[in-house]
């Protein structure tokens, strides 16, 4: 593909700023339809950020015969659906995070784009923003020596939204987002670790998940270990009912010969520490965050140098680590069991 035309299903909140309007930023690239099942806002969408056309059903934009690559911007339950739909009408695919409710569907996702072979990309864009690529830089330069361990701290308190049973946020409905607050955020921490040391070993997770607050019912609470295939050792605590003053969100990588210590949601400098010192990486985003991935999947799209880093493939593997790590809690429940 030369001219890589986007068409959007399900323009809500995340394509406002994060993504939609990289799309017209990227050379060889350009938005021009978007989808939303309330017509007004789709055409709304469409008048704000210059879009030619608007749809309110998903499979008039999957036919739209100017459209050639689709972005599936819906909650977690419909991206299979979508997604498929999209790769069997010949179109590539960027779905956001995480890739599925399920392991399963990502399973029947990354078959269909092999069987019809139409690229499958996903929005875990952490992996070309500057402060990771800077983790991943001083780990293959031996900066902290052999890396040997990590530790992820998340303690989040409840969001307003999360106060109020009778209109409670789908991120904390499993049966739209697959889990809870972990499955939304933990993802994009598991992922960039996996981008880091690779695959985690399934046989050798152990967790605990609870729900400590009641404010819903999905866990908020998850304490986890497990090993990546690399031999480096993991361990975590994600907490989404925390007091206000125990807010955390860190993420420390020990190695032989130092340390590297940074955020997967707050945009502080990323620490070094060993015996020669401590270096400090500042670093800003794109004012669209999702533009260097997006940029990513266009070139790699066009056939450019290079291959975009998260695909159906990688991301897929991070929802195995999701799904392994709650079903403790989920074990009884129909959806996971697929």
């Amino acid at each position: 593909m030369k001219q890589i035309n986007w068409g959007i299903i399900g323009c809500g909140n995340v394509t406002e700023k994060k993504s939609g309007p990289a799309f017209n930023k990227v050379e060889g690239s350009r938005l021009v339809a978007v989808m939303r099942r309330d017509g007004a806002q789709a055409a709304d969408y469409a008048r704000r950020h210059g879009v030619p056309r608007w749809y309110d059903k998903a499979e008039e934009l999957i036919r739209d015969p100017e459209v050639n690559a689709v972005y599936v911007a819906t909650p977690p339950s419909s991206h299979a659906a979508y997604a498929i739909a999209a790769m069997r009408a010949g179109k590539a695919v960027y779905v956001e995070k995480p890739m599925a409710r399920t392991w399963a569907e990502c399973r029947e996702m990354n078959k269909v784009a092999e069987e019809t072979g139409m690229p499958l990309f996903v929005a875990y864009y952490r992996r070309h923003l500057p402060g990771f690529l800077k983790v991943k830089e001083w780990l293959e330069a031996g900066r902290i020596g052999k890396p040997r361990m990590v530790s992820v701290r998340l303690l989040l308190p409840p969001r307003p939204e999360d106060l109020d049973r009778d209109h409670l946020p789908w991120r904390v409905k499993p049966e739209i987002a697959g889990a809870g607050y972990f499955y939304d955020l933990a993802s994009h921490t598991l992922d960039i670790l996996d981008y880091f040391f690779g695959p985690i070993e399934i046989k050798e997770i152990q967790s605990v998940v609870k729900n400590m607050a009641g404010l819903y019912d999905a866990e908020d609470t998850v304490l986890a270990h497990f090993n990546f295939a690399s031999g480096v050792a993991g361990e975590g605590m994600w907490h989404f009912a925390a007091a206000i003053p125990d807010k955390t969100d860190t993420i420390t990588i020990y190695g032989s010969e130092g340390s590297i210590r940074y955020s997967t949601f707050e945009v502080i400098p990323v620490r070094l520490v060993t015996e020669k010192g401590e270096e400090l990486y500042h670093y800003k985003n794109p004012e669209n965050i999702q533009y260097n991935l997006i940029r990513s999947i266009v070139e790699t799209l066009q056939g450019k140098t290079g291959a975009c880093p998260s695909t159906g493939l990688t991301a897929a593997r991070t929802n195995r680590v999701l799904e392994e790590i709650v079903r403790p809690y989920y074990k009884d429940d129909e959806v996971m069991k697929r």
